[in-house]
């Protein structure tokens, strides 16, 4: 068999692989849509589950889902891609440092539910936050950490060297070099990173049970931005509704609020990635 011949078979394979994963991807996409579109309607979306006979209503837990996303994003952000730079550019070689990146690798593969356990008891028991928004957040930081860390880092180390030295020959300092050279270009691997770690916001379910809550209270306009109040989340919601059964039409509940769930993560993802490649075209003009 000559290099011809197999290259085009391995690349025949791969593009088999690509459509079976693209063909499994659509399949759930489209059972999850003819399942939950009929119950899809602008009541469904803003009303409270008690505000409607059926047991519908999904107005609180949307908005608490997005509200959680931004609180845990604007924790881990900083924290992750702070984390990520140390760890590239200022972190030496030694005892320490490795242990840092076992503890990274411990973390990240964590299961969810051991996480909400621990911030059930550190901080919905024993810092007093109850199950709040606020509690929730932090727990997911701490399971997204890992993750914000290894990408910014791997990301920042990929940069070609070339770049980074000549940076620095014409009189560039360190920090700068970082700030204005290296992470324009590590940009879209870090957006990559960000939009890794919403999806799991998103569809966390067990470790938000544990911290932010099962219940979602009434939105009013004193409470609504309030990080200390319980906020049972979409994910939650769905769990909650298909356990217990109770709302007569539980199983279109699931279904519709399983469909607003995908939407939200398929435009959070387009949104994400064009602000990404908006800010790398201003940084570094490519």
């Amino acid at each position: 068999m000559n290099v011809n011949t197999q290259d085009k078979i391995a690349t025949g394979i791969f593009y088999l692989i690509a459509g079976i994963i693209t063909i499994i991807l659509g399949g759930i996409l489209l059972f999850i849509l003819i399942k939950g579109i009929n119950g899809i309607s602008l009541n469904f979306l803003i009303s409270e589950p008690e505000n409607m006979k059926s047991g519908g209503g999904i107005g609180p837990q949307l908005f608490n889902s997005f509200y959680l996303l931004i609180l845990t994003m604007i924790i881990t952000i900083p924290l992750g891609v702070g984390g990520g730079i140390y760890m590239s550019e200022f972190a030496k070689d030694n005892w320490f440092t490795n242990f840092a990146r076992l503890v990274i690798e411990v973390l990240s593969s964590l299961p969810s539910i051991v996480v909400g356990l621990f911030g059930l008891l550190v901080l919905v028991q024993n810092m007093k936050l109850g199950f709040s928004m606020l509690a929730g957040a932090i727990t997911l930081t701490i399971f997204n950490l890992p993750l914000m860390v290894r990408i910014t880092e791997q990301s920042l180390q990929r940069i070609s060297a070339k770049q980074k030295e000549g940076s620095l020959a014409m009189g560039v300092t360190h920090w700068d070099t970082i700030v204005h050279i290296m992470i324009p270009m590590a940009l879209p691997s870090i957006t990559t990173g960000i939009i890794l770690a919403a999806g799991r916001v998103f569809g966390e379910a067990a470790a938000l049970m544990y911290t932010a809550g099962m219940s979602a209270p009434p939105l009013t306009k004193d409470n609504i931005l309030n990080p200390f109040r319980s906020a049972e989340t979409l994910a939650v919601h769905i769990w909650k509704v298909n356990a217990e059964g109770l709302a007569p039409d539980s199983a279109q509940i699931v279904a519709s609020a399983s469909l607003v769930l995908v939407i939200g993560v398929l435009l959070f993802n387009i949104i994400s990635r064009v602000i990404g490649k908006k800010l790398q075209q201003k940084f570094t003009g490519q």
